[in-house]
């Protein structure tokens, strides 16, 4: 099922019972910052950009190895290097995703950025090594930004998918058959949003961390919220400071920037223990000036 209706979506959701087992990746990969400078095409649609002069490469690439050593000690973590032509390829789950067996290749809307989807070394290294059959979706012309569009309930199979310039319909429907789902629901981001994983995490099928105003019609937030055991509304303040750009790793783990963590209120932190998760808080403030944050850099191997 893929629908714009969200009472027949969460009607068919309730079914879906929960699978423990792949809810959370078994590995992942980042790019590094190494030529970490302001890419003003990709600044069009994206107002959590900073400007040119608050880019600090150095603590970027010091941030982002401090994030590498961090996610190191919880799954195998890959760093590619960054290349001369992708000056804001920080943030590769936008372009590169996994299910068990295969792996997906985006389409992004900015040529600055469809570069990436180019990368031979990052195709062979899913491809070659790991062994899984590609899904090429960087040569047709709907732009779908993998998970930076779609938010995905891994142990449910649901994807929850934001329309905006960064995806259309089209797009969404290509990206619900290549990562094999159950059911999508798609709606639209607010007006001013660009990628749903700043406005709303699924953590571990168990939790959900959603700002109701980066939707255009705020109901679809409050029904994602009401759906998980622990649904945490965030404010618009918590999203301005990437709470919502968060990610789980492990069962017990949730990651988000040393800013989202200090923005979360003393009640957030209580539904995410009761729901079993410590919050693991990365100083990634530079890396943020690029308009992404810690969910961002991390591209998930099933």
């Amino acid at each position: 099922m893929i629908t714009r209706d969200a009472g027949a979506f969460f009607a068919f959701a309730r079914d879906c019972a929960p699978d423990a087992r792949g809810a959370t990746p078994r590995a992942a990969f980042l790019v590094a910052p190494d030529r970490f400078v302001r890419a003003d095409e990709s600044a069009h649609d994206n107002r959590y950009m900073a400007d040119a002069a608050a880019f600090d490469g150095g603590l970027a690439q010091a941030q982002h190895r401090g994030l590498q050593a961090r996610m190191a000690a919880v799954l195998p973590t890959v760093c590619f290097p960054g290349a001369d032509d992708t000056p804001d390829a920080v943030f590769p789950n936008n372009v590169f995703a996994t299910v068990p067996g295969r792996s997906i290749i985006g389409r992004m809307h900015h040529p600055v950025r469809r570069r990436e989807a180019t990368r031979a070394d990052i195709r062979g290294f899913l491809r070659d090594l790991l062994g899984y059959q590609e899904i090429d979706l960087s040569d047709q012309p709907h732009p779908c930004e993998l998970t930076g569009a779609l938010v995905i309930d891994r142990a449910r199979g649901l994807g929850f998918c934001g329309l905006s310039s960064r995806c259309d319909e089209a797009g969404a429907r290509r990206m619900h058959a290549a990562f094999g789902l159950r059911a999508t629901l798609m709606f639209d981001l607010a007006p001013g949003e660009y990628h749903t994983n700043v406005v709303l995490a699924v953590l571990a099928g168990r939790a959900a961390l959603v700002c109701r105003d980066g939707f255009a019609d705020p109901g679809v937030a409050d029904a994602i919220t009401a759906f998980y055991p622990y649904g945490i509304p965030l404010s618009p303040q918590q999203k301005a400071a990437f709470s919502g750009n968060a990610i789980a790793l492990s069962a017990d783990t949730v990651w988000m920037s040393a800013g989202g963590a200090q923005a979360l209120d003393t009640s957030a932190y209580r539904t995410l223990a009761a729901a079993g998760f410590r919050v693991e808080a990365v100083a990634l403030d530079a890396i943020e000036a690029a308009g992404g944050s810690l969910r961002c850099c991390v591209a998930e191997i099933y």
